[in-house]
């Protein structure tokens, strides 16, 4: 009956999983957007501080210390960023080329190509904390979003969006990026410049730079507990021909 009971609910599981899926292609192939369905990592344990270096053998999988710490030109060269999917506890700390591969091999992150997707986050309901992440390739860069649902006063969830640029301060400034809640004849646009992986999405989320939203807000652009949020990036040429200049 154990085995039973837990089969059982893995099929509902993929069921519902299927759904969400063929729901939001429905909404929106009319657009021709690419839609990727996201998952919440939640009731892990939350690591506040994620700058410490761990002294632990690598994990399985990951880099041998010498792919981690090859000399690089410029400033933020040198620099080390940590693991951005802070609900796994994950200790990992290494240079911006190698935190792609970390991601999509250790925590199993999806990337979606194209200037424009749709991340359609599900489980909203779901106490804080939970992250929902996803890589977006595109203007030949990596970018970062997540989307956390976080408690700043005791009892009243928020969450925060922001997409991050796997790259310097610097090439960072050369892009804006849009992100769009559009449901029941509302909409609500943020628009931006990301912010460096190198500055760390908690401090991100600290000065509040990035899309927040309260509990009711969020449930005006929900449908049965999933939240769609339009992603667009463009490249700020201006921008990035003064630099080319300088």
């Amino acid at each position: 009956m154990l085995f039973f009971t837990q089969c059982f609910g893995a099929v509902l599981d993929l069921i519902h999983l299927r759904f969400q899926h063929y729901k939001a292609k429905r909404v929106f192939a009319a657009a021709g957007q690419l839609v990727c369905v996201v998952n919440p990592t939640h009731n892990l344990k939350y690591v506040s501080s994620r700058r410490a270096v761990t002294q632990s053998a690598p994990e399985p999988g990951s880099f041998p210390p010498h792919h981690l710490h090859h000399q690089e030109a410029g400033l933020h060269g040198a620099q080390v960023t940590p693991c951005m999917c802070p609900l796994f506890s994950c200790q990992w700390e290494g240079h911006l080329e190698v935190v792609v591969p970390h991601l999509r091999q250790i925590h199993r992150v999806d990337i979606l190509q194209g200037a424009e997707i749709v991340f359609l986050a599900t489980d909203m309901h779901l106490p804080a904390p939970a992250d929902w992440i996803i890589m977006h390739s595109c203007l030949g860069h990596h970018f970062l979003l997540v989307l956390r649902k976080q408690e700043r006063h005791a009892g009243h969830p928020q969450f925060f969006a922001t997409m991050m640029l796997i790259g310097t301060p610097t090439q960072a400034d050369c892009f804006t990026y849009r992100l769009e809640l559009n449901r029941n004849h509302r909409r609500l646009k943020w628009e931006a410049t990301p912010r460096s992986v190198l500055e760390c999405v908690d401090s991100v989320i600290t000065d509040g730079d990035c899309l927040v939203l309260n509990t009711s807000l969020a449930q005006l652009f929900s449908d049965n507990g999933s939240l769609a949020i339009g992603i667009a990036i463009t490249a700020a040429t201006d921008v990035c021909s003064s630099e080319a200049e300088t």
